[in-house]
């Protein structure tokens, strides 16, 4: 437990990528197999079920600590989080016992659930009264279902990767499906032996990157391909060993979420690999992401789910044909052979051929660029006709021309504090709009577009207007004005403004302005796209 608490602390104090993936390097190069086994099952987010009522949890540590219940509801009050305020509340440990995490897991927490509450108490006191803090409070947070480190199952891989030696996709396959954590199981996970994934293994994907000059920057017209940029999951669609394989950019296995993309996925032939993206598509075309990702949110799909969230995928690249890498190739001769390929696919198949956009002039392109949002898509894909597919960030074959993002004139209303932010401040911030009875409704957080100058202007604010407290949140007064720009905007049940918007951030402070000034419920709702 001690090592894997330093390894949380380690992530908790930072923000940079590179930092968290060597930390989770060093864990795993040195962590024996069974303790390693857990740390990838709490780490990419699963967790067994809770085992000890919370309520119970609060009145041990309150007793524990020697303190009032009030006292502790008011310092879970200040801290905001149930495990670090039992962490903070504990006395120090004169006499630490270094257990493996292993132990703590299979022979203290799992056998919880069906103890007796005296057998409970015992149990979570004793294994308080032999951690340090930092073991304390990971403990705690295993208790709770709330332990989260601040990293993706794709950095986490990235981690074992660098740890082992593995290439990624190796890691991401024998990580796929239902598994236990074991020290048998971690021996699989990180084997050398790679032959159990030669079938499934992608590409690394050829990279498109953000254009935000002019496009006559780039070359004439003619040596470019220009495709609309769908808003679904780009994936690499791997028809080998008469097996079908269906691999996100994020390294996530979805064959399984997607059976009709995989169906028409056998019909191609052996030796093929595509690289295309996903979408919801009903009768009237392209449906929103919100549709798409009830595919990855749901454990089962029922025949309603299919039914309602049909799906296909808009393939735009081949990256190997006839068991044989044609990457090396012009795009230009990739797409011959795929038009081709395709064209030998059934009408009712879930995947066709990406259309081209005719263009004379990048003038040409812009105005259409300009059409995206009430077609429906996120802006244009510019592809270098001439360019073999890349997988590096030097050789700029692919750009994203996107369109130009939405914005809103916001009020703030709460400010949060983030643990391992460098600045130690309130960098988190939620934005409301007002509705007809002037009444602000919340409809977004973001952290990104300010700089350090106003940061700490802000924090100034925040600490002379707090209006109420939730732990590291802060209720202010709703005084500040900002402009919020975001690139899409949908429907959500699950939001009170009854809207959801993506990739928000802060275009510029409106200092000075009336905050009563801000936009208003509906006019955020009439950036809704046309159904």
């Amino acid at each position: 437990m001690h090592e894997f608490s330093r390894l949380y602390r380690r992530l908790d104090e930072t923000t940079k990528t590179g930092e968290k993936t060597a930390a989770l390097a060093d864990y795993f190069a040195l962590a024996g197999a069974a303790d390693a086994a857990w740390a990838v099952y709490f780490l990419i987010g699963r967790r067994p079920k809770r085992a000890v009522k919370t309520a119970r949890l609060r009145r041990w540590a309150a007793e524990h600590a020697s303190i009032k219940d009030w006292l502790f509801d008011d310092c879970h009050d200040v801290v905001g989080d149930l495990a670090e305020t039992i962490t903070r509340v504990l006395p120090t440990t004169k006499t630490v016992e270094r257990r493996p995490l292993h132990e703590w897991v299979d022979q203290h927490l799992l056998p919880l659930r069906d103890a007796p509450e005296e057998v409970q108490r015992r149990k979570v006191t004793g294994a308080w009264k032999e951690m340090d803090a930092d073991s304390r409070l990971v403990w705690n947070k295993i208790l709770t279902s709330g332990l989260r480190a601040g990293v993706s199952k794709a950095l986490v891989v990235r981690g074992l990767s660098v740890a082992f030696g593995l290439e990624e996709s190796v890691l991401v396959h024998r990580m796929a499906g239902d598994w236990q954590p074991s020290a048998e199981f971690f021996g699989r996970l990180v084997a050398h032996d790679t032959s159990d994934t030669t079938a499934s293994r992608p590409y690394p994907f050829c990279p498109a990157h953000l254009l935000e000059s002019d496009p006559t920057t780039l070359a004439v017209p003619e040596q470019w391909m220009a495709e609309w940029k769908w808003d679904g999951i780009r994936v690499q669609i791997i028809r080998r060993h008469g097996q079908v394989f269906m691999w996100t950019r994020k390294g996530e296995l979805v064959t399984e979420r997607f059976p009709e993309t995989a169906a028409s996925a056998m019909m191609l032939p052996d030796g093929t690999v595509l690289d295309g993206e996903l979408l919801a598509w009903g009768p009237d075309g392209v449906l929103s992401f919100g549709e798409l990702q009830r595919r990855l949110g749901h454990k089962t799909l029922g025949p309603k789910l299919l039914r309602d969230t049909p799906t296909c995928c808009i393939v735009f690249d081949l990256l190997e044909y006839e068991s044989r890498s044609i990457r090396d190739q012009p795009l230009r001769a990739r797409r011959r052979i795929l038009a081709k390929l395709l064209s030998d696919m059934p009408g009712s198949a879930a995947m066709c051929l990406s259309k081209t956009i005719d263009f004379e002039t990048w003038a040409d392109l812009d105005a259409l660029r300009k059409e995206s949002r009430n077609r429906r898509v996120e802006g244009l894909v510019l592809k270098d006709l001439d360019a073999p597919y890349v997988d590096d960030r030097v050789t700029k074959a692919w750009w994203n021309w996107k369109a130009d993002p939405l914005t809103i004139a916001a009020v703030l209303i709460y400010a949060e504090r983030r643990q391992a932010d460098s600045r130690d401040g309130y960098t988190d911030y939620t934005f409301a709009v007002w509705d007809e009875d002037n009444t602000l409704v919340p409809f977004t957080h973001a952290h990104q577009g300010l700089t350090e100058r106003e940061v700490k202007a802000i924090n100034g604010f925040v600490k002379q207007n707090t209006v109420e407290r939730f732990g590291p949140v802060s209720s202010v007064s709703p005084e500040l004005m900002f402009e919020i720009s975001f690139e899409a905007i949908r429907t959500s049940t699950r939001h009170k403004s009854g809207v959801a918007v993506r990739s928000a951030r802060i275009q510029k402070w409106l200092e000075g302005e009336d905050a009563k000034a801000a936009d208003r419920l509906a006019t955020l709702k009439s950036l809704l796209p046309p159904r």
